[in-house]
């Protein structure tokens, strides 16, 4: 039980410092599709549909391949391949991920909303959803695992086409320009990611990973889906609205269950003196006078009336022999 009220108290203790001191930028410039923008996603989906295309048909592009493959590039500077082993980690998924979710987390609390964490995630989805069906449908087989030369190797079973960590450098990075608050910062960090993608996808080709089709099938797939996000915009915004509703009701239960119900006072009873008990009789005894005549009154507490007019007196009564007991009955 402490354990619990340790952790509720310090998940309040946040949203209770995110209420207090909101930094949310008053005029954030969110992408929306532009002119620009569709044009550039408009040449990217020929592109994407063209090295397709040619490898499966083996054109010109495999043999490229095949010659890329023989020249062993790792073989050619060896000195590099130290560094580059570690280099391409930053197109791995679960490294880059924890990563930038880190840094966007950061921003979501400084900033007051889930946007960030929101856009990241839903650029991972349509990552997975894409390239990985691409990637098991048509079953590439990577040259290590190459059997015929010349040929595409496609339909063998691989997961190589286009290169994942390509595609993600793309995405991991990219967002991040994506997300900036200024257009100078957006411009910085779109060429770092564009460093990135590119340095990690050739590194992939230099260890002999990925043909060098698969790299630039990578390249097209993963500016595909960051070109595609302005879609996305008004679905993360309703999901945001969504959640933070959610989270003020869930605080406004827990609150109200651990407010102190109010204890009933008990009502002081005055002390009953003698003085005050004979009154209280007194009173009551004069309220049974007062009560008005009617059937309902007892015989024995009427007040006796003389009727209006003529009545022979009570002594005659009994002198024509009723019985006293009637007359006092």
């Amino acid at each position: 039980m402490r354990t619990e009220r340790n952790l509720t108290r310090r998940v309040e203790r946040v949203f209770a410092r995110l209420d207090r001191e909101p930094e949310r930028p008053t005029h954030v410039d969110i992408p929306h599709m532009s002119r620009h923008r569709v044009v550039l996603f408009g040449l990217t989906l020929p592109f994407y549909l063209t090295i397709v295309v040619a490898v499966l048909t083996t054109s010109w592009l495999v043999a490229v391949d095949w010659q890329v493959m023989f020249f062993r590039p790792y073989q050619q500077w060896p000195d590099i391949h130290a560094f580059l082993d570690y280099w391409v980690v930053l197109g791995q998924r679960g490294p880059t991920a924890v990563m930038v979710m880190s840094w966007l987390g950061w921003r979501s609390w400084r900033q007051h909303t889930l946007r960030p964490l929101l856009m990241f995630g839903t650029s991972l989805l349509l990552l997975n959803v894409t390239v990985g069906a691409a990637k098991y449908g048509m079953g590439r087989a990577g040259p290590h695992y190459a059997t015929t030369i010349g040929s595409s190797e496609m339909w063998q079973g691989g997961d190589i086409f286009p290169s994942g960590h390509t595609a993600n450098a793309v995405v991991t990075w990219g967002i991040l320009a994506y997300l900036a608050s200024t257009p100078r910062a957006r411009r910085w960090l779109s060429a770092a990611s564009a460093v990135i993608s590119l340095s990690v996808g050739l590194t992939t080709v230099y260890l002999g990973t990925h043909w060098l089709s698969d790299v630039l099938l990578g390249w097209a797939a993963g500016l595909l889906i960051l070109l595609a996000l302005p879609w996305c915009e008004p679905l993360v915004a309703r999901a945001e609205a969504w959640i933070l509703a959610l989270r003020d009701r869930l605080l406004g239960r827990r609150a109200g269950a651990r407010l102190p119900q109010p204890e009933s006072e008990p009502v002081p009873v005055p002390a009953m003196t003698a003085t005050h008990t004979r009154e209280s009789v007194g009173t009551t005894r004069t309220s049974r006078q007062l009560l008005p005549q009617g059937p309902h009154t007892p015989r024995g507490e009427r007040t006796p009336i003389t009727p209006a007019g003529s009545r022979r007196p009570t002594t005659e009564r009994l002198t024509h022999g009723t019985p006293s007991t009637r007359a006092v009955s």
